[in-house]
């Protein structure tokens, strides 16, 4: 089956999370991706080594430039500038995560990209977003996680904590390709390309939200509380005979199961403890108690008995054990693909969205280090006697 975006053509200019993976997406429900780096590959490229070398990339390379084609460019050389423009005419999105000076120095701005071909859609992102003071700086995940207040509220009172896994990036992507998808719908309507912009710092102050304006309008004033829920109670990370779980529960009927469960059934009746909130409010004294029934049992029987009180509970997993899960095999969350500069196949993560009648696909690994080069420029009309003068000449 055809790819629900068969027929749209993207420029990836990406690099790192944000951009790529908005590009990844794109490309996953049947675009076609061409991912352009400068000649000796984006800086991007050998993040995470795992044995792939140079010309395969990292782990994070290979990760989120699946289903795309690749090509070498000097995009600053005249020459180079004159391919872009080619491939520009081609082109329904460009999705370029640089900052607005570096867009505009490459012809990368809306503007400009208009020049070549007024119905272009380009998806950019920012560290800061535009308006502010802050807008002309660079950012990273860590930056989105810190001004929001996230790494505050995370960890321990007193010692802000990162989460290591970059969600600030990945919801960014997820937004732009979701506002890529919508301008298309818009081009479709009316002819008519836009600038598709998201923002770090956006993306971590949405997600943060219901937070903020909790503080705004109660001063409540939260600080760290490790892994112990702010809003209902008991939520925490529990130690085991031999592992650790986490468990959540939310409103009167899971509270109610859980405290049979555990033999506090005169805690129904305290007055403390009546909603929620106010059950997160002595959140360390349902942490204390689940902390003691869960240091009575192994992982498998916590999980049993939590599961047969339907309470949301699973065990905390290692990388490994994530990797080794029989449900996440089960299900197909990640499959083994095979990549020419690995000699084992990869655990590569699908579209992480079903639809029913046109699902994203998986059609080819992420490209070696200029692998399409030469068959991009063939198919803009360069015979191969010029693509081995533009290659001789450094610009590609």
């Amino acid at each position: 089956m055809a790819g629900v975006l068969e027929g749209i053509r993207v420029l990836d200019f990406g690099r790192y999370i944000a951009g790529p993976f908005c590009a990844a997406l794109l490309a996953d429900l049947g675009a076609e991706v061409i991912r352009i780096e400068r000649k000796g590959g984006g800086e991007d490229r050998p993040i995470i080594p795992v044995g792939a070398g140079p010309e395969g990339g990292g782990a994070m390379y290979l990760a989120m430039n699946r289903n795309k084609l690749g090509m070498t460019l000097d995009p600053a050389a005249p020459k180079g500038r004159e391919i872009v423009k080619r491939l520009l005419a081609t082109a329904d999105i460009v999705v370029a995560n640089l900052p607005p000076r570096v867009l505009r120095s490459l012809s990368l701005d809306l503007e400009s990209l208009r020049r070549v071909k007024p119905d272009i859609i380009l998806v950019t992102v920012t560290g800061f977003g535009a308006g502010g003071p802050l807008s002309h700086k660079h950012g990273f995940d860590g930056i989105g996680q810190a001004m929001s207040g996230a790494a505050y509220l995370s960890g321990a009172a007193g010692q802000p904590t990162v989460a290591k896994y970059p969600w600030v990036d990945f919801g960014t992507a997820c937004l732009c390709a979701f506002g890529a998808l919508a301008a298309l719908l818009e081009r479709g309507k009316t002819g008519r390309g836009q600038k598709v912009e998201g923002a770090l710092l956006r993306t971590a102050l949405a997600f943060a939200n219901a937070h903020l304006i909790e503080q705004a309008l109660t001063r409540v004033n939260r600080i760290a509380t490790l892994n112990r829920a702010f809003h209902s109670a008991p939520g925490d990370y529990f130690r085991t005979r031999d592992g650790w779980i986490v468990m959540t529960v939310i409103g009167e009927p899971m509270f109610r199961r859980w405290a049979r469960m555990v033999g506090e059934e005169h805690w129904l009746s305290d007055p403390r403890f009546g909603d929620d909130q106010s059950r997160a409010d002595h959140g360390e004294i349902f942490s204390a108690r689940m902390a003691l029934w869960c240091g009575e049992r192994t992982t498998a029987e916590a999980l049993a008995a939590l599961e047969e009180a339907s309470i949301v509970a699973s065990e905390v997993l290692s990388p490994q054990e994530a990797l080794d899960h029989p449900h996440i095999r089960a299900a197909r969350l990640l499959e083994e693909k095979t990549h020419p500069a690995l000699s084992r196949t990869l655990p590569l993560a699908p579209t992480p969205i079903e639809l029913s009648e046109t699902a994203g696909s998986y059609r080819r690994p992420a490209p070696l280090l200029g692998e399409h080069t030469a068959a991009i420029l063939k198919n803009l009309g360069y015979e191969e006697a010029e693509i081995a003068a533009l290659e001789a000449e450094g610009v590609i």
